[in-house]
C-alpha cells in the first residue's frame, strides 16, 4: 500500500496469518502458477524458520465461468471438473516441495458467509441489487483504488466481467451473479445464484484470518481489479478490516515475451518436470526475486538444473567421504577459516532474506560453501584429521539452508543424481544404453587414435547437454548445459 520497505510487525506477537490467492482448478497448472505459489512458500517456510507459528491459507476458487464452460464442453460436473484439478494441483505443489497451508478452502464450502458479507455490504449501503444480480457501488466507497493508484477513468470492467448498461457505474463490479440456465446456483435473498469472483475472498480470508491480517499475496495481475475489489468489499462491511502487508510475485515470460495461452507459447509445470527435475524447476524460479518478471527459456532451466546436479553431487562426494570419518576426531575444533566462512554464510543468509527474500543473492551465496567443501575434499586425500570437523560444519551450514529453502531432495542425493541423469537424457533423446553405445564407440576411437573421430563423438553429445569425463576407472557422464 505505501509501496516502500517497511520491517515486518505482526498483528500478534510470534504469530502470521497470511492469505495467498489460489487456483482456478479447470485445467492443469502452469508455471506462472508455479512462480506464484513457490515465491510464497519460500515466505511461508522462512517466517516458520524465524520462528513465528504461520496460519496460511490459500483458496480455490471452484465455481468460476472458465469451470462452467470446461465443464459443460466435457460434459461433466462442475464439482468433478474442479476436485480433479484440484487434485492435480496438489500433486505438483507436492513435487515442488511447496508445503501445504494450513488450510485449503473451497469457494463452495462457504457460499453461507459470502452470502453473509453480501447483505452486510448491502446494510451498509455500499451495494444494490438488480433482477437477481447484486453490484457493488464504487461511487459510495471513496477510498476505492488506494491499492492499485490508478484513477476511476482508467478504470476498465476486470477481466473476467462483461459490461453491464444497468449498472450505475460501469466500474461497479458483481457480487452476486444471478443464475443462468444450466449453471449450479445456491439459493440466496436475491433468489438462485452464484458469487461473484471478488467475494470469495473477502469472505473467506476474514473466515479464517479475522478481519485484520498479516500479509495478502497473489500475482501482481491481481492488483487490480481483484485486491483492489476485494479490499473495498470488506472494508465497506467491515471499516476495520485491513491487510497490514501486500505481496506481489512478478510473471513469467517465455524469451521475453508474456506467456499467454493464445500466444501459443505456455507451459504446464507437467510439461517442465517431465524434461526438467522438480527441483531445478524450484532453484530456477527462485533465482528471480518474487517481485520481479522471470524470462523462461531452455537456456535459463539448463542452467539451473546444472546448478542443483552440482550442490547434490557436492554434498553427495562429500557424504561419501565422510561416511568412514563420521565417528573420528569429533572433538576437534571446526578450523578457523571454515568456521570464520560457516558463521558469514549464515549471517548474510539471515540479512538477505530477511531483505524483502532476495533469494537471487542467498543461492549465488552457496557457491563459496561449494567450492569450500570441494577444496576440503580434494585435502582430505593428504590429511584426513584436518578436514573432517571442516567438511561435517560446512556440510551442515548448506544442508540446513537448503532445507529452509525447501531445496534438499526428498529422497536421497544419489536417488536425486540418478533423476536429473534420467532427465538429462531424456531431454537429449537419448538411452542409457545408445549412450553407453556412444561412449564405447569413443573409447575405441581413441584406442586406434581416430581422434577426430572421438572428439567428435565428445563434442555431439556436448550439445546434447552431455559431458563426457575420463577417468583412471573408465569414461563416466554428467549432465552438462549444451554447448552451443
Amino acid at each position: 500500500m505505501t509501496k516502500t520497505k517497511e520491517p515486518f510487525q505482526p498483528r500478534v506477537e510470534g504469530k502470521v496469518g497470511m492469505y495467498v490467492c489460489g487456483v482456478t482448478p479447470y485445467d492443469f497448472s502452469h508455471i506462472g502458477h508455479a512462480r506464484a505459489y513457490v515465491a510464497f512458500d519460500v515466505l511461508y517456510r522462512y517466517l516458520k524458520f524465524l520462528g513465528y507459528e504461520v496460519e496460511y491459507v490459500r483458496n480455490f476458487t471452484d465455481i468460476d465461468d472458465k469451470i462452467i464452460r470446461r465443464a459443460n464442453e466435457r460434459g461433466e460436473t462442475v464439482t468433478s471438473l474442479s476436485s480433479r484439478f484440484i487434485n492435480e494441483f496438489l500433486l505438483d505443489m507436492t513435487e515442488l516441495q511447496c508445503l501445504p497451508p494450513t488450510s485449503e478452502p473451497r469457494v463452495t464450502d462457504h457460499i453461507q458467509h459470502i452470502i453473509d458479507l453480501i447483505t452486510k455490504i448491502m446494510e451498509n449501503g455500499k451495494a444494490y441489487a438488480m433482477e437477481g444480480d447484486v453490484y457493488f457501488s464504487v461511487d459510495s466507497f471513496p477510498e476505492y483504488l488506494s491499492l492499485s493508484g490508478r484513477k476511476l477513468d482508467q478504470n476498465q470492467a476486470g477481466a473476467r466481467v462483461a459490461f453491464d448498461t444497468r449498472k450505475r457505474n460501469p466500474a461497479d463490479f458483481a457480487l452476486w451473479k444471478a443464475a443462468k440456465e444450466g449453471e449450479p446456483f445456491w439459493d440466496s435473498p436475491w433468489g438462485h445464484g452464484r458469487p461473484g469472483w471478488h467475494i470469495e475472498c473477502s469472505a473467506m480470508s476474514a473466515h479464517y484470518l479475522g478481519h485484520v491480517f498479516d500479509i495478502h499475496g497473489g500475482g501482481k495481475d491481481l492488483i487490480f481489479p481483484h485486491h483492489e475489489n476485494e479490499l473495498a468489499q470488506s472494508r465497506a462491511a467491515y471499516p476495520e478490516s485491513e491487510v497490514k502487508c501486500w505481496m506481489h510475485n512478478g510473471f513469467v515470460n517465455k524469451d521475453d515475451k508474456k506467456m499467454a495461452k493464445s500466444d501459443n507459447n505456455f507451459f504446464t509445470i507437467r510439461d517442465i518436470i517431465a524434461l526438467y527435475h522438480p527441483m531445478a524447476l524450484r532453484f530456477f524460479l527462485m533465482r528471480t526475486h518474487y517481485r520481479s518478471d522471470v524470462n523462461h527459456s531452455d537456456k535459463a532451466l539448463e542452467i539451473a538444473s546444472d546448478r542443483v546436479y552440482y550442490i547434490y553431487q557436492t554434498l553427495s562426494d562429500c557424504e561419501e567421504a565422510l561416511a568412514m570419518h563420521r565417528e573420528e576426531g569429533t572433538s576437534a575444533l571446526v578450523p578457523a577459516e571454515e568456521q570464520k566462512m560457516i558463521e558469514e554464510h549464515h549471517k548474510a543468509f539471515l540479512d538477505d532474506m530477511s531483505d524483502d527474500l532476495k533469494t537471487t543473492d542467498v543461492l549465488d551465496g552457496f557457491m563459496n560453501l561449494l567450492k569450500a567443501i570441494n577444496s576440503n575434499l580434494t585435502d582430505l586425500k593428504k590429511q584426513p584429521a584436518d578436514h573432517i570437523q571442516a567438511l561435517i560444519a560446512l556440510e551442515a551450514e548448506l544442508k540446513d539452508k537448503l532445507s529452509i529453502l525447501g531445496l534438499m531432495p526428498p529422497s536421497s542425493l544419489a536417488e536425486a543424481l540418478k533423476q536429473l541423469k534420467d532427465k538429462a537424457l531424456k531431454r537429449a533423446g537419448l538411452t542409457e544404453e545408445e549412450l553407453q553405445e556412444q561412449i564405447e564407440q569413443r573409447n575405441v576411437a581413441r584406442k586406434n587414435k581416430q581422434f577426430e573421430v572421438s572428439d567428435g563423438i565428445r563434442r555431439n553429445l556436448a550439445t546434447k547437454g552431455i559431458a563426457l569425463m575420463d577417468e583412471p576407472s573408465g569414461t563416466v557422464w554428467r549432465p552438462s548445459e549444451p554447448e552451443s
